[in-house]
Order: C-alpha cells, then sequence, then structure tokens
C-alpha cells in the first residue's frame, strides 16, 4: 500500500452506497474508490444500509447488506468483517441511515469489531438531545480515529462531546477533479447557451430552500432578462415516500404565482458524476439557499466552490467556513430581498464574479478525491499504528453479558389484527378478537405507547404513525369534560359503559399523553396530548391507588423532559412522588420492604415511578428505595433455577401462602421496564440482566417451559395456568411482549448511566 501503509491489506468501508440515491451513498462509493485508486494492493470492499425490503442492485465492491432496523443484522455484520479478517473499518456516520433511537444499532456492530475503525462524522450537532449525544459520545469513544469536515464540527467535538482534539483529523469533503473553465463552454448541452445561468442540485425536500431562489427571480430577471434558475434533482426518496411531490409542484406553482415559469427548470433526474460535472460546468452562479443553520457539511456546496463555481448561499454552518476569505457571497436565510440583490450584483460585477470563482477553485485543489484519499490513508496508518501500540483486549464473555443474545423480530401483524378503525380491541378467542367485549382506554393507552416506541425504532413509520393516530383518537373520545374523567371501558356499538374509569385507567392514559409529549415528533400529536393532559392531571390529586400515582409519574416526567418549566406538571410530579415515599416509609419492614401489604399486579411500576422521579428530581433517598424495592421484588420473583416466576394475577398478601399461576405477561413487562430504569440510572449491569432472564420467560424459561410469545402471529399468549399456555391473545398480553422487546432492542444498542 502507498503511503507506508503495508500491513492494512483488507479496508471496509460501512454506509450507504450507490445505487442508493443519497449523499451519504454518494460520498462512501466515492471515497472507497478513491482509495482503492491510491492503494492498489489493497482490498477495499463495502458494507451497505438498506431503506427498502428489496435493497439495492449494489456493485460487487458491497460484499454485505444490513436492513436498517434490523437489530440482528447489525451483530451479523461484525462478526462478517471480524472473520473476513478486515484489517480496518471506516464507517460513514449520519443521523438517520443506521436503525434504532439516535442510530444507536450502529453502537452494537462497533462494540464487537475487532480492527481499528475510524469514524468520519457527516453531523455533529451543537444541541443535541441526550440519546444522541451519548450515541455520538460512545460511537466516538469506540473509533480509533474520527474525521470531520470543518473546524466548527471538530470544535463541537471537544466542547459539547469531550472528544480529544488528537483523535480527531480534518479531511475536506471530496470532489471531482474539473479543469477551470469559461461556463459557455458547456451550456449548449442544456440549450441555454446565451443565458445567465443560476445552478441548485441535489435531492429536493423542503428544507432545501429553493422557493426563496424562486422569489428572488423577478427582481434578477427584471435586470437580465436572460436568466436562467435550474434545479436538477429528483425529490428525496423518503420525502417522496411520505409526501410525494408535493414540494416540486408548490415550487412549481410559485413560478407561474411569480410569472417567472420560463425562466425555472426542474431537471428530474438523479444524474451521474459524469453529467453533473456538466451542469456544473454550465452554471455561471451556484446557489444553496438552505433554511437551517445546523449543517457541518455539504456536498453540493462543496462540488460546486471547489470545481471554481461562484457560489451564493445561506449562512449555514459549513457554508461560513468553505466560503470564508472571498470563496463566496453569503445572505441571509429566507431573505429573498437580499438574495436578488446579490445575484443582481454579481451578475453586473464579472471581474468580481471572476476572482471569486479563483479563490474558490485553488482553495478545492486540496478537496479533489485523489487527494482526500491519501488523507484517508494517513488517518488509516495513523489507527492502525496506535492500536498496535495499545492493543485492544475484547472479552466476549463480557458481551454475552451484555445482553448479546437473539432476539425475535418486531412484528405488527396481532397488533394489526386487534386493531380496527377505532382502536384495539381488549380481548381475543385465541388469534380472532372477540368482538363483544369491546375496547378500552387501558389498552389504547398501552397501545400508543407501543406504537410511539415502536416509530423511535423506525418499524413500518407509515403504518405505526396510522395506528398512533388511532390509538391518540381512541384517548382522545375517551376524556369527559364533564368531569375532566377519561371513561375505560366502550362497547362495540361505540357506547360509552362509564361515565368515568377506574384511577388506574386514568392514570394510564396521562402517562399515555405524557410519552406523546415527550416523544413524539409530530406538532398535532403534541398539541393534542398536551390540551388533554393539563386537563386531567389534576384529577390525579384526589387518587388513592399507588398505581395511579406511578402510571401518571412516568407520563409527568416524559413530559417535564419536553417542557422542564412546565410548572403543573413538576408540582404534580413532587407531589406524587412524596406520597410514594410516604407510603414506603409507613408499611416497609425489613423482611416486607414493600409499599403496600400486598402484591397485585404491575408491582414493578412503583419501583420504576420512583427511580424516575427521584433520579429527575436530584432526590437519591427516592432512587435508593426504588432500587431497592426493585431488588427485593426481582429476588422473591426468581426461582430456583434462576428463572423468573412472576406474582400471580391473584396477588400476594403478606403472610400468606403465595399462589404458582395464574401467570401474566403484564408482570414481565412492568419488571423488564423498571429494571431498565435502573439500569439507566446506576450503569449497574445486574439489572441489564435481570432484565435479560426476565424477557427469556417470553420464549420458554418458565415454570412450564412452554413460550408465551407467539412466534406465528407476533402475538402473545395471555399467560401462563398449571395445566398450561393460555391461548388467547388478547390486547394486554400482545403489548407487553412488544413492549418489553422493544426495551430489549434498545438496551442491547445504548449504554448505562443516565445523565443526571
Amino acid at each position: 500500500m502507498r503511503n507506508g501503509t503495508t500491513s492494512l491489506r483488507k479496508l471496509a468501508f460501512i454506509g450507504n452506497y450507490v445505487p442508493r440515491r443519497c449523499g451519504i451513498a454518494t460520498f462512501t462509493t466515492d471515497v472507497c474508490e478513491s482509495v482503492a485508486r491510491e492503494a492498489p494492493d489493497v482490498d477495499c470492499v463495502a458494507a451497505a444500509m438498506n431503506d427498502t425490503a428489496e435493497g439495492y442492485h449494489y456493485p460487487d465492491r458491497v460484499r454485505f447488506e444490513v436492513a436498517q432496523n434490523d437489530l440482528d443484522e447489525y451483530r451479523q455484520l461484525a462478526d462478517f468483517l471480524n472473520l473476513g479478517r478486515v484489517d480496518l473499518v471506516c464507517i460513514q456516520h449520519e443521523y438517520g441511515i443506521f436503525g434504532g433511537p439516535a442510530g444507536s444499532h450502529l453502537l452494537l456492530t462497533q462494540r464487537r469489531l475487532r480492527m481499528p475503525v475510524v469514524t468520519t462524522l457527516h453531523t455533529v450537532l451543537r444541541e443535541p438531545n441526550d440519546l444522541q449525544r451519548q450515541v455520538l459520545v460512545e460511537l466516538c469513544g469506540l473509533s480509533d480515529r474520527v474525521i470531520v469536515m470543518s473546524e466548527r464540527s471538530r470544535r463541537y467535538l471537544g466542547d459539547i462531546y469531550n472528544v480529544p482534539a488528537a483523535k480527531v483529523d480534518l479531511i475536506h469533503h471530496g470532489i471531482p477533479d474539473m479543469p477551470f473553465v469559461d461556463p459557455n463552454f458547456y451550456k449548449d448541452l442544456f440549450g441555454v447557451e446565451g443565458r445567465r445561468v443560476i445552478l441548485t442540485f441535489g435531492l429536493l425536500s423542503p428544507n432545501k430552500g429553493i422557493e426563496n431562489v424562486i422569489r428572488a427571480l423577478p427582481a434578477v430577471i427584471e435586470r437580465f432578462p436572460d436568466a436562467v434558475y435550474i434545479a436538477l434533482g429528483v425529490t428525496h426518496p423518503h420525502v417522496k415516500r411520505e409526501k410525494g411531490e408535493e414540494y416540486r409542484i408548490s415550487l412549481q406553482r410559485l413560478a407561474r404565482e411569480l410569472h417567472v415559469s420560463d425562466h425555472v427548470v426542474f431537471h428530474n433526474r438523479y444524474v451521474d458524476i459524469n453529467e453533473l460535472c456538466q451542469f456544473l460546468g454550465a452554471a455561471d452562479i451556484y446557489v444553496t439557499p438552505y433554511l437551517n443553520a445546523a449543517q457541518a457539511v455539504s456536498g453540493t456546496l462543496a462540488y460546486a466552490a471547489g470545481t471554481g463555481k461562484a457560489v451564493v448561499s445561506t449562512p449555514y454552518w459549513y457554508a461560513e467556513e468553505l466560503l470564508a476569505e472571498g470563496r463566496g457571497r453569503l445572505v441571509p436565510f429566507s431573505e429573498h430581498t437580499a438574495m436578488a440583490e446579490t445575484l443582481v450584483g454579481l451578475f453586473t460585477n464579472e471581474a468580481e464574479r471572476h476572482t471569486m470563482r479563483k479563490q474558490a477553485y485553488a482553495f478545492g485543489r486540496q478537496m479533489i478525491w485523489k487527494e482526500v484519499a491519501r488523507s484517508y490513508l494517513d488517518t488509516f496508518k495513523r489507527a492502525a499504528d496506535e492500536r498496535m501500540r495499545s492493543p485492544v483486549f475484547v472479552d466476549r464473555a463480557a458481551d454475552e453479558d451484555q445482553m448479546d443474545m437473539d432476539l425475535p423480530e418486531i412484528k405488527l401483524e396481532h397488533l394489526l389484527t386487534l386493531t380496527d378503525d377505532t382502536g384495539i380491541i381488549q380481548h381475543a378467542r385465541s388469534t380472532v378478537p372477540n368482538l363483544s367485549e369491546g375496547y378500552s382506554t387501558d389498552d389504547n393507552s398501552r397501545a400508543l405507547i407501543v406504537s410511539l416506541r415502536a416509530l423511535e425504532h423506525e418499524e413500518d413509520p407509515v403504518v405505526l404513525h396510522r395506528l398512533a393516530s388511532r390509538y391518540l383518537a381512541f384517548i382522545d373520545f375517551a376524556f369527559n369534560p364533564k368531569n375532566r374523567r377519561f371513561r375505560n371501558f366502550l362497547g362495540y356499538d361505540r357506547r360509552w359503559l362509564e361515565e368515568s374509569g377506574s384511577e388506574d385507567s386514568h392514570a394510564r392514559a396521562l402517562w399515555s399523553l405524557g410519552t406523546v409529549v415527550g416523544a413524539a415528533h409530530n406538532d398535532a400529536f403534541v398539541a393534542l396530548a398536551m390540551n388533554l393532559f393539563d386537563m386531567a392531571l389534576h384529577a390525579v390529586e384526589l387518587f388513592s391507588s399507588p398505581r395511579a400515582w406511578a402510571y401518571t409519574l412516568l407520563g409527568v416526567c416524559s413530559y417535564i423532559r419536553r417542557f422542564p418549566g412546565a410548572s403543573n406538571a413538576r408540582r404534580v410530579r413532587e407531589g406524587l412522588a412524596r406520597r410514594l415515599l410516604d407510603l414506603h416509609k409507613a408499611v416497609a419492614t425489613d423482611d416486607w420492604p414493600w409499599f403496600e401489604q400486598s402484591l397485585s399486579y404491575a408491582n414493578a411500576r412503583l419501583s420504576q415511578a420512583l427511580i424516575r422521579a427521584g433520579n429527575e428530581m436530584g432526590d437519591q433517598q427516592m432512587v435508593d428505595v426504588g432500587l431497592r424495592t426493585l431488588d427485593w421484588l426481582i429476588r422473591i420473583q426468581t426461582g430456583e433455577s434462576g428463572s423468573f416466576s412472576p406474582i400471580a394475577n391473584s396477588g400476594w398478601r403478606r403472610g400468606a401462602p403465595r399462589a404458582r399461576f395464574d401467570q401474566q405477561p403484564l408482570e414481565a413487562q412492568s419488571t423488564i421496564e423498571a429494571c431498565f430504569r435502573a439500569w439507566r440510572v446506576t450503569g449497574d449491569q445486574r439489572w441489564r440482566r435481570a432484565m435479560t432472564t426476565t424477557f427469556e420467560w417470553f420464549l420458554g424459561r418458565n415454570d412450564l417451559g412452554l413460550p408465551v410469545y407467539d412466534y406465528a402471529t407476533g402475538g402473545c399468549h395471555d399467560g401462563l395456568h398449571a395445566e398450561g399456555v393460555n391461548i388467547n391473545e388478547g390486547a394486554e398480553s400482545t403489548l407487553a411482549f412488544l413492549g418489553s422487546l422493544l426495551t430489549l432492542r434498545y438496551a442491547k444498542t445504548v449504554g448505562g448511566e443516565e445523565d443526571r
């Protein structure tokens, strides 16, 4: 290998890859091919992420494909690379191309890789949420070296993510090597000879701001009637999947309204690099009118500036840096008047425009792919040399402790079977919905939480969004404005069977609404949930059920994470958490350290609520009580074989004999999610192991040795009886399994010790 990297014989690049249509796919392909040309003695291979079930027709360079949202395939990828004797892995990281919340599935691959890893960060957020920050910190921690494409990104890594500066290399975005030529040389290829050409290219989406260039055109055309604006590129596949060509059509309509249609050309095509270079060559001015400042890199801007175009851009991060020192002009966001003035000024002053072009082209010489590939090879060599000096010991036994187990895939078939256009039906006869039992707010609240959590894993987003909307609509329908209480039971004829439901059902509704506020990305969902939550919250202050307090606390905590200044929610959180703590003080003894004189259902929710509320309130006493009660609860529910044996549905009163059956999925779910919270707060791996043991109850590691989960339908049986499995697969049980599975999948990809 050139650059003296003789020890590296096989390199693997992980990212998207052509023919997938996105910027990361283009970049991964270009960097892989460029490195292969610069180091012809090295075997360069790629692993590609698929965002569709059918995948893509990849070139031979791609040796492994990963379904974006299939967690197990991330583990398989690591095994494939380890066994394939890859010497170094280069990851192209961007939020949104890897599965799991904040792309956390990728961490499972990284933790298992045995060779040096170099990660290129295409986005470094200035204001990440907790999970985005956590994922990026671990991603960088697991990488031997990190590559960024701007000084701002390098600075943010140190200031925000505490990544050592010595670990970070700045390598510019690569560009094609084009000659510095007069734009008129190419214009006849596109029928614009003799015209002043303004160009934007890239995948179309509403954040591109193209409408602001169109709004600027009337003033430009008034001064230069020969001006034409070319918008080159297809609509982004994800945007097209969700909203079709709505954005492109709106741009065309705007051009007609402003009477500039004859001066706007939409090339709705995805062009290869050769044709792209021709379009770039024909442009007099290149424009990037993006709407969001928080963009760490732009491949389209790099191409345009580096190939010697006069560039006008809004002042997003990368543009501010790349276009400094006279290499381009910046205009304020969404200011079409300023855009028009700048375009007119550059067309008027040809000398200034030419000087800008030369300065950009000279700067871009370091960005051509040949130079970028050499810089990557230098970084690869440094990473390999540093790993050689400080080898990493991989403890495979420890990996097993980290929940390295195969999990069932997420199957929504039975959930869909139970859900109609009203909501989720409570019960089933075997796998057939029992319509005579109707619906409940309890189950629709559970279903809303599960659907939102599945959306975080990007599982069937269109279907899940529709389901979440239906369950939220049910809860809205359940609210009785006369007494500000949620009704619970609804007949199949859509008639309510009561004026208000139980305290617990009311609190479960609040829990689900708080989850919407804290987790949903749909503003309409959040607005509706906030309104219902605020109207229904104060009823809880009169409740006497500890479980209602706990459910409400979980919802309130999610609400406050989104809106920390919500005074009423904070007061309710303080009051309910104190009640739980005082209840424990009044009842608990050394041999019965519990909140009540009996154990009934969803017991672990009491511990979970106190752990979470105490952690977020900074009250260590609450956290300690929650952990202590949860530890006791796990110990009494662990059988001699080490398997999970939950409190029976009939409950267990202090001093009385304990029933062994009926065991129900709800207990397993509440225990798993409480252990997850304990692990997130403490970082103690025993809670993670307890999650695994409890989850295995669903899969057959239980008192009967029979699986409760139905692999065929994706549903879950209603429990274990002494005589066998309850064959019915109702809503509560199915949702309990799905919620538990989502928690386990999430726990496989994130670390412990939640921010205090």
